[in-house]
């Protein structure tokens, strides 16, 4: 084992001893100068442990930072730097981290040292001391001890924390169609008779508090709201309540009632003996309404009654009501007929509130629904049931129209005197004893029965009429087609009997050519015939000359009938005499006569 070699190990690792040779020489250059170096982003507390020389050498009774180098907590602190002359057997450095007040927040300030409060006050007033950085300027200008009025907005701040006592809080948002009740915790008493504080000028919206309590501002609610927006409030000073901004709708006004203001004068004059109406801004109810729109309107010291402008329906109707809810507690109206009956009745009121005579409602009844209980139903009520009495109800019934009229003129009259117009009575259902009703329904039934009837009987003859008709329309088709066949025959008959005519007229033409034909031929043959008679008969003559002219004729008769083969033997032959040649004769004459016409008949 080797000796340890000192200076063999100081020449190779001389940095080490030269290193600690700085150490102890910086610690002993801070020491005999008391320097105290602070970084960019702390602060230094100065603690001071005793006092050599001097005569303050202890604090005041009831101080606890030091002011003029008293041992204890120093009001001063060290900014990032190096400092001097801070011995570190006589001070006592603490480091302390900036103050960061970040975005959306701001910082409530407690002293633990200054000037102690007056009674009945619980904020200590604004102290010039740039925002309580400058403690010793704090402690000089009267600051006092206790919850600071002047609150730290967002941002990087040197504070010494031993004197002053931080909290973050959130600052006051006020979203859009919003607005900020105020209540403060200091300023003077508020006068008897008054619940909230007056609108007071120059506080930049309770946002500096010592202002507002310099201005006169009174402890407690406020008057005037704030509307949208942020705020650096002290909650330690005001505590600020987000309500919704009033809104009249359309078809609405809004009826103003002030709990705070000057004492306020009637502007009604003597007309109007129900109530008192007044100017803006003094105690009452405002004479001029609010029109439709948004009104950041503080809702603990003004009240607005909205009143529709618009036709109200009222129903009393059990079980039915409108959105506006006025005639939700009303219902079916019942009344009793003359002849003792009970029945009910739905009703439906129709009512108009002009703009100008809503504040005159409101002062009369404080509200529209109280209209409605303390005059709309009792009149209305009322009205029917005394109408009741005065009738059957058979009558009621039959009569419902003509009592509606009269009871929308009753009733019309009757509300205008509470500012109010009747625009129509309607009179609904009516639900009358059942006996009654059914008796009504029988013998309605039996009406409808009979008009049932009587509309069978007529429908069965336009039935039998259709029938009639169809049948005829059935048949119109033959008619049609007999008479035109009618027409045809008869255009037939005629054609025919024009071409009879025509042959006719031909035959007649043809039957004179051939008889003057037959005429000349008649005359020729005559004339021969005349001729060869002659000549036969001269003929004759000699042969009868020459034998008995019975016989001669008797022969010649058997040859003619010989030759034209008429059987000249009768059948039957009667007669008294004998057959003798001229009665012979005779007959055999007849027989041929007879057989000519029967040929010419044939032919």
């Amino acid at each position: 084992m080797n000796d340890f070699n000192f200076l063999s190990f100081i020449t190779q690792y001389w940095y080490i001893p030269v290193g600690i040779l700085a150490i102890v020489f910086h610690q002993l250059i801070f020491r005999v100068f008391g320097i105290v170096v602070i970084p960019n982003n702390k602060i230094g507390i100065v603690n001071k442990r005793f006092v050599l020389f001097g005569t303050h050498k202890t604090l005041p009774d009831g101080a606890i930072i030091a002011l003029n180098g008293e041992a204890g907590l120093q009001a001063d602190t060290l900014p990032p730097g190096l400092h001097f002359w801070y011995w570190p057997w006589q001070y006592n450095i603490d480091l302390e981290n900036f103050t960061e007040v970040p975005e959306h927040s701001i910082v409530v300030v407690q002293a633990k040292d200054g000037i102690p409060l007056d009674n009945g006050k619980i904020l200590g007033k604004k102290v010039e001391c740039d925002y309580f950085q400058d403690a010793r300027a704090f402690l000089t200008n009267g600051g006092e001890r206790g919850p600071q009025i002047v609150v730290i907005p967002p941002g990087t701040y040197r504070i010494n924390t031993e004197l002053f006592e931080l909290k973050a809080t959130s600052i006051i948002e006020i979203k859009d169609n919003m607005v900020g009740v105020v209540t403060t915790k200091e300023g003077r008493q508020l006068t008897t008779g008054n619940i909230a504080g007056p609108e007071v000028a120059g506080h930049s919206t309770f946002q500096d508090g010592d202002s507002f309590i310099r201005g006169g501002g009174c402890k407690g609610l406020q008057e005037q709201v704030i509307l949208a927006g942020k705020y650096f409030i002290n909650p330690m000073f005001a505590s600020v309540e987000i309500k919704d901004m009033t809104i009249v709708p359309i078809a609405h006004v809004g009826v103003t009632i002030a709990y705070v203001g000057r004492e306020g004068v009637d502007v009604t004059g003597g007309k109007f003996k129900h109530g008192n109406l007044v100017k803006r801004g003094e105690k009452g109810v405002c004479a001029e309404p609010l029109d439709p729109g948004k009104y950041p309107i503080n809702p603990y010291t003004h009240k607005v009654e909205l009143v529709p402008t618009a036709n109200i329906v009222l129903n009393w109707a059990t079980g039915k009501t409108e959105s506006h809810k006025l005639d939700q507690n009303l219902s079916t109206i019942t009344v009793r007929s003359v002849d003792g009956f009970t029945f009910n009745l739905d009703v439906n009121q129709i009512i108009h509130i002009p703009r100008n005579d809503a504040p005159l409602v409101i002062a009369r009844f404080g509200s529209v629904s109280n209209l409605v209980t303390q005059v709309l139903e009792p009149t209305i009520g009322n009205y029917f049931r005394n109408a009741a009495q005065l009738s059957d109800v058979i009558d009621f019934l039959k009569g419902r129209q003509e009592r509606q009229n009269q009871a929308k003129e009753s009733i019309c009259q009757a509300l205008e005197q509470y500012n109010v117009f009747g625009v129509d009575t309607l009179i609904g259902d009516i639900t009358p004893p059942e006996m009654l009703m059914k008796t009504l329904t029988d013998r309605k039934i039996a009406e409808q029965q009979q008009i049932t009837f009587e509309t069978q009987r007529q429908a069965q003859g336009v039935k039998k009429d259709f029938a009639q008709a169809e049948a005829l329309a059935n048949t119109q088709a033959l008619v049609v087609d007999a008479e035109r066949t009618v027409q045809i025959n008869e255009f037939r008959a005629k054609a025919q009997v024009a071409e009879a005519q025509g042959v006719a007229q031909s035959k007649e033409i043809n039957a004179k050519a051939d008889a003057s034909v037959l005429a000349m031929v008649g005359k020729a043959e005559g004339d021969k015939i005349k001729a060869v008679g002659t000549a036969e008969a001269d003929v004759i003559k000699l042969k009868i000359s020459s034998m008995e002219s019975g016989n001669y004729a008797a022969i010649e008769v058997a040859k003619a009938l010989s030759s034209s083969g008429t059987k000249w033997v009768p059948d039957i032959v009667a007669g008294s005499g004998g057959a003798n040649s001229n009665n012979m004769a005779d007959m055999l004459l007849a027989m041929i006569v007879k057989d000519q016409n029967d040929k010419k008949v044939e032919g």
